[in-house]
């Protein structure tokens, strides 16, 4: 039984122990994409696995602090996202996770879209390029479409025009032509047209936008198709109900030096947020 002693020295064990610190959003997405490890790891193809996303998950994430103020669903959706395309976000441009307001949108890129068009199989290559004023550039449409580009050496001047071409194996071929103005209608329409690879990436955006643009016309399957589609969307349907990290170890390495704490109010916003299912929907 204890005694009056023994209950008075608890508690001043208890007064003396040093208070927890709270963790920084960066831990906590670490938290959370250790716990999503074997979700993720079912999604992936078999060259990639859960812990190299992860680790590439919280790069870019780091690179880009904004991240750190997204719905924690939203972002681990964009996540969960690359890893069903089997597609690694940030410096290679097979996709970008950036900030939408309080969102984490997803977008292909362009060398993701290239990627995407070569698993069906069909395609014998495909390709993007850009053409600026002073290259040698003219093509035809019609019965026997031709396409001609030369590119100047030196300075080229401002880009004009951008084409995709794709070879198909059964020696056929399709290609795209679009100038600058039909490309900047289309950056407008894209919710993330002032910010993420629209503004770091132009050129590969443009290139990205004509491939997409010839999509329909290309020998690839449904099912490619439809992985297409989560080009530009915000997923929030990951997280189904609040899970706490707290007393999980956390064994990537996130760095305490890096990190953003989260004040008061930032931390209630997360909580109501890792309670929503959320949906999917599609960008413009």
């Amino acid at each position: 039984m204890a005694t009056n002693q023994d209950v008075r020295n608890q508690l001043a064990n208890r007064v003396n122990q040093p208070p927890q610190q709270p963790q920084s959003p960066e831990q906590t997405i670490a938290g959370y994409l250790k716990r999503m490890g074997p979700e993720i790891e079912k999604a992936l193809p078999s060259h990639m696995n859960a812990d190299r996303m992860a680790r590439i998950a919280l790069t870019t994430i780091r690179t880009t602090p904004k991240l750190l103020e997204c719905n924690v669903s939203s972002l681990l959706g964009a996540v969960m996202q690359a890893a069903q395309l089997g597609l690694e976000p940030g410096l290679i441009g097979h996709c970008y996770i950036i900030p939408y307001g309080r969102e984490a949108q997803f977008i292909i890129g362009y060398k993701g879209m290239i990627d995407l068009a070569r698993r069906s199989g069909n395609i014998e290559s495909i390709y993007a390029h850009c053409v600026y004023e002073a290259d040698e550039f003219n093509y035809e449409l019609g019965l026997h479409p031709k396409l001609h580009h030369k590119p100047a050496t030196g300075r080229r001047g401002e880009m004009k025009y951008v084409y995709a071409v794709a070879h198909f194996k059964d020696g056929g071929y399709q290609f795209e032509v679009m100038d600058k103005e039909e490309i900047e209608k289309r950056r407008s329409r894209s919710k993330a047209s002032k910010n993420g690879p629209w503004v770091t990436d132009y050129e590969e955006m443009a290139k990205k936008t004509v491939i997409r643009h010839m999509w329909k016309y290309l020998p690839i399957s449904i099912e490619i198709q439809q992985q297409a589609s989560q080009d530009e969307v915000i997923r929030k349907d990951v997280i189904s109900e609040p899970v706490s990290v707290y007393s999980d170890a956390i064994d990537i390495n996130v760095s305490s030096a890096e990190s953003i704490p989260a004040d008061d109010q930032n931390s209630e916003d997360q909580q109501a947020d890792f309670a929503d299912n959320g949906t999917l929907f599609d960008g413009q």
